[in-house]
């Protein structure tokens, strides 16, 4: 029992350091970017394409926050606006999608994905969901009311002040990181030494096989769905090393989780905002699930027209 919580405990404090790595300098360096001409500029060159979904130019506001910062600031940002209930569901799904995008995107990279690959899904997805949502939906034109929270906050003064709260947000980021990593690890472990992952495996089997990946990627999709991509790729880092999973599927493992990762807290989040999040959740499934399978589908495993010509010739 020692030796499981020895090693689950030590997979942790690695993977909090490969991604506290990565996590702290990029945090701080956007926070810091927050109080510069760096976030106007990026908001005055994406105001002119807000038409093109239905959204107002301000709505570039909370879309630049939330992908620079977070899915709060995007959501803070769209507080501080008046807009219509069809504007605000269209910022959700798109923020949805693509959201939190250099730490999330940087963080792929640990696992072995392609940077490009990543921002051409999150972003595509964004673009081609408000698109299609603003052309089909005709209604929601009733100006949005929000509830429960509240966008008003404090800035802080001076550089010393925002240098302060930069360090801080980066090292509570590392910290959150750390508290969410090893336990899980030490958990993962124990079910690994048990026997309980293989078991949990076969149980996940049906879905991962639908998906086309193999049964070894289930606890990454798994912990990508409730704790997020950030912090389920420190599963999928582990699961790389240990449990054989192959760049194929750790590929398709995160486009799905991009799509769809953190479902509860990502759909609940919404609530305040007035919107229904129930279609918001059902488009994030369904796309995350059809895109997944179109790709395995394109994307057949190594060795299969091989396999398929022998097949042919023997019959």
């Amino acid at each position: 029992m020692k030796g499981t919580l020895k090693a689950g405990a030590t997979a942790g404090l690695k993977t909090t350091w490969t991604l506290g790595k990565v996590i702290f300098p990029v945090t701080l360096i956007v926070s810091l970017l927050q109080h510069t001409p760096v976030m106007d500029w990026l908001i005055k060159l994406i105001t002119p394409a807000m038409k093109i979904f239905g959204l107002s130019g301000e709505a570039a506001i909370p879309l630049v926050l939330g992908n620079m910062l977070n899915l709060y600031a995007g959501i803070a940002g769209i507080l501080t606006l008046d807009l219509t209930v069809k504007e605000v569901f269209i910022l959700a799904v798109m923020l949805s999608f693509c959201h939190n995008l250099i730490i999330e995107s940087t963080v792929a990279s640990r696992v072995g994905i392609k940077i490009w690959l990543i921002l051409l899904v999150r972003i595509g997805l964004a673009v081609f969901s408000a698109f299609i949502i603003n052309l089909v939906w005709h209604g929601g034109q009733d100006a949005a009311k929000y509830g429960l929270i509240s966008a008003k906050s404090t800035a802080p003064s001076g550089w010393l002040d925002i240098t302060l709260e930069a360090v801080t947000k980066a090292g509570l980021g590392v910290l959150q990181l750390a508290a969410i990593v090893i336990p899980l690890m030490i958990i993962i472990q124990y079910m690994r030494d048990l026997g309980w992952l293989h078991t949990f495996s076969k149980w996940f089997a049906p879905l991962t096989r639908m998906l086309g990946m193999k049964e070894n990627t289930s606890m990454t999709m798994v912990a990508g769905l409730t704790i997020g991509l950030a912090y389920g790729a420190g599963v999928m880092i582990k699961a790389v090393e240990e449990d054989g999973v192959s760049k194929r599927d750790v590929t398709l493992a995160f486009i799905f989780l991009v799509a769809c990762h953190a479902v509860v807290e990502d759909t609940l989040v919404f609530i305040p905002l007035g919107i229904p999040v129930w279609p918001l959740l059902l488009i994030r499934l369904v796309t995350a699930v059809l895109l997944t399978i179109a790709i395995s589908r394109f994307w057949r495993k190594p060795g299969y027209s091989v396999r398929r010509k022998e097949a042919l010739y023997e019959s």
